[in-house]
């Protein structure tokens, strides 16, 4: 009996001709309810002199059949293996897939192509940091003790400090406009030649801070803002100024803008800025079509803000701007909703990321 089963195991080991077949014949020989398991628990039930009898020749039916196996099994996987580099051979002769690279945020893009368009009207870059005290981000740009802007539900405040003042994320890029305006000459920082004396044309892009959070708002976002301070500046430069920068952002010479009387602050008279456009389709094209978006804040510069950083508003007038770089982008480059802005998705940034080898725009000059 033994050995009529030992024939017919090895002959279903010879015949198993992959690993999966391989793996049935020593579960039906050698597994819980095998056929030699079977014989190896029958051992119990015999007699002495049959287990000393049955035992070797059991025991070794089960070591040679295991045995069997296990050399099938590692020529099964070696054919497999061999078979598979046949396939699978590597042309050393072709070039390396190419190593992915990174891209530009469409933010900082956005920020390089609005600071190239004014550095071509005059302006320069200032800079100055997120953590601004409440006179630079609201005192010294009129806005009254109780006004809502200094509320906790619209701006990020610090601990007190040492001196009982608390700091402030700041809410705008305006503070750098006073740090601009109120610098002496021995302390002016080196991205600013003007001095304190004007003129002074000057843009300031930078993060800001505010707690709001929709599709068209973020906790942190980034602005640019422009200041002019010169004799017999008036609304007419600040018009001409704007509508220059927004038919060369969003290249196109149809541009024609709106002017909304509004309220700041720290602008007397303000407005609103409003572009036509187009919004059918799912696309927003500028320069065509019957609707109206507004784009930016703008405004004289108030008497207050001019005597608040030292300058005599019976001599000095001026004008200011904000723009917000994110949404601009949003709008020029067809993104549909700011907050991927910020999600760190890199499929997103494979999509609508710049190439920094990428041919300059003819309209900035910019990659």
């Amino acid at each position: 009996m033994i050995a009529q089963l030992e024939a017919e195991i090895l002959a279903a080991i010879e015949a198993a001709n992959d690993p999966a077949a391989l793996e049935a014949v020593r579960v039906a020989a050698l597994g819980k309810s095998g056929s030699i398991s079977e014989l190896l628990k029958s051992l119990g039930k015999m007699s002495p002199e049959e287990r000393r009898e049955q035992g070797p020749q059991i025991n070794g039916l089960r070591d040679r059949v295991a045995g069997l196996i296990a050399e099938k099994k590692a020529a099964l996987e070696a054919a497999e293996l061999d078979a598979k580099l046949a396939s699978e051979r590597v042309d050393l002769t072709l070039p390396p897939p190419p190593r992915r690279r990174g891209s530009v945020h469409p933010t900082m893009q956005v920020m390089d192509e609005m600071i190239a368009v004014f550095a071509e009207m005059g302006f320069s870059v200032a800079e100055g940091p997120d953590i601004e005290t409440d006179f630079n981000n609201f005192t010294a740009l009129n806005f009254p003790e109780k006004h809502p802007a200094r509320e906790m539900h619209d701006t990020f405040f610090l601990q007190e400090d040492a001196k009982g003042e608390r700091k402030v994320l700041r809410t705008h890029t305006s503070p750098v406009q006073v740090r601009v305006m109120r610098a002496t000459n021995e302390q002016l920082p080196a991205w600013i030649a003007n001095g304190q004396e004007p003129p002074i044309r000057v843009i300031v892009p930078g993060r800001t801070f505010r707690k709001d959070s929709d599709q068209t708002h973020t906790p942190m976002f980034h602005q640019i803002e422009g200041l002019v301070i010169d004799k017999g500046i008036h609304m007419g430069h600040l018009k001409w100024t704007l509508e220059t920068f927004i038919a060369k952002f969003f290249e196109t010479d149809a541009v024609e803008t709106r002017f909304r009387p509004h309220h700041f602050p720290f602008t007397e008279p303000s407005a609103e800025m409003d572009v036509r456009c187009d919004r059918s389709g799912g696309e927003v094209k500028i320069g065509q079509g019957s609707d109206w978006l507004e784009i930016l804040g703008c405004g004289m510069v108030h008497p207050n803000v001019l005597r608040n950083c030292g300058l005599d508003p019976d001599v000095w007038q001026g004008f200011a701007f904000g723009a917000g770089v994110d949404r601009l982008g949003v709008l020029k480059y067809g993104m549909p909703d700011l907050r991927d802005m910020f999600a760190s998705d890199v499929r997103w940034l494979e999509h609508y990321g710049f190439s920094a080898f990428a041919a300059p725009n003819p309209a900035t000059g910019l990659s």
